[in-house]
């Protein structure tokens, strides 16, 4: 019988640590406190160490993550409804959602075909085209989006920097970011984390988290997730409610014990896709020398990408696309794009992801490399 090798199975990534997970909930049932309690505490305490920041607020989502950094610095003067926000071409919607929410600017920036990431040259043209105030390096992926032009963005132009952390937690940079660390979630002035249940530090259920070092920001990000309020029953904003729960605190903390092991497993994964395959209409993904990748994704292009996932299905392989409509091309936001983005959209149209989640194996890789080096 043909072994299957589905995309991506959470039941079987969290087998390993069942029972410690299970552990961990009768902790939280048994203790009585669901909100705002120790293990979110200390969930803030380890992330924000991880990414090498003094300050993590966590939340309900990566979205409010990021729409809380943006929002905060409106309400500090930072920034102004009708800025000017560059946000890569080729992301999520959230990224672009979090930017038009707060009633800024999303100025799309077309990435470079290697990385996929955010083309750093091009986004100096744009901020001073549209005298952009903030830029938002989307670290694709799992590999970081980082590189001295974006520092020199941030010092010569007084930029503000928004890392989009939501594929990347673990991963280093080849560059220091601004506060002297390379660890993505920290080489800007703010970042947003996602912790959603397919991520590689991910919940049993939705979850987020804010870093930075900025502890006036930090301050106000905290106080719009919970109604505004700085102290009880006193709210200083009109704000939110996009609080983590101690369910899903306690869930990731047993899950940031095995994050180390778990981006040395994708590591070998990925290597392994890199050697094995050879066949001439695949492309596969760069790797850097200097930086750590952690392989949200592994994410290859193919011309004749339908039929290539067909053939993978027909021989057990599970893939998936990330993304196939980019968020210029997105009915909501049919006018986005201010210019020609022929890399995002080349992307679009091409980029397959294979499966490197656990349970995969190097032996499985290995054997899918075969099958897809097969494909004519």
């Amino acid at each position: 019988m043909t072994k299957k090798y589905p995309f991506l199975d959470l039941k079987q990534a969290n087998a390993p640590i069942e029972q410690e997970l299970k552990q961990a909930a009768i902790d939280v049932i048994s203790s009585g406190r669901y909100l705002h309690g120790e293990q979110t505490a200390m969930l803030e305490q380890e992330i924000a160490t991880l990414c090498g920041t003094q300050h993590c607020v966590a939340v309900s989502n990566g979205l409010d993550a990021l729409r809380l950094i943006l929002r905060a610095y409106k309400e500090l003067g930072r920034l102004h409804e009708g800025d000017a926000v560059i946000v890569p071409g080729n992301t999520f919607v959230a990224s672009v959602l979090a930017v038009s929410d707060n009633g800024l600017r999303p100025i799309m920036c077309d990435p470079r075909s290697d990385t996929m990431n955010l083309d750093s040259n091009a986004a100096v043209r744009l901020v001073e085209r549209h005298h952009a105030k903030a830029i938002m390096p989307v670290h694709l992926y799992g590999t970081p989006c980082w590189d001295q032009t974006l520092v020199e963005l941030a010092h010569n132009h007084g930029l503000i920097i928004i890392e989009d952390n939501a594929q990347a937690i673990g991963a280093m940079a080849a560059v220091t970011g601004l506060n002297g660390t390379r660890a993505t979630g920290g080489l800007g002035h703010a970042a947003g984390i996602s912790f959603y249940p397919t991520k590689n530090l991910g919940a049993l259920g939705d979850a987020g988290a804010v870093t930075t070092c900025d502890e006036t920001l930090a301050s106000t990000v905290r106080a719009l997730a919970n109604y505004g309020s700085d102290r009880r029953y006193h709210n200083v904003y009109q704000g939110l409610n996009c609080r983590i729960d101690e369910l899903q605190a306690a869930m990731l903390r047993v899950k940031l014990r095995h994050i180390s092991a778990e981006t040395e497993r994708r590591n070998h994964i990925a290597a392994t896709y890199r050697d094995a395959i050879t066949n001439p209409v695949v492309t596969t993904p760069a790797m850097f020398e200097g930086t750590t990748q952690v392989w949200h994704q592994y994410v290859i292009c193919v011309k004749e990408r339908d039929r290539f996932r067909s053939y993978m299905e027909e021989h057990g392989i599970g893939t998936d696309i990330h993304y196939a409509t980019p968020p210029h091309m997105q009915p909501c936001y049919k006018n986005l794009a201010s210019e020609p983005l022929p890399v995002t959209e080349t992307l679009a149209s091409q980029v397959v992801s294979l499966p490197i989640a656990h349970p995969i194996t190097t032996d499985d890789a290995r054997h899918i490399a075969h099958i897809i080096n097969a494909f004519r």
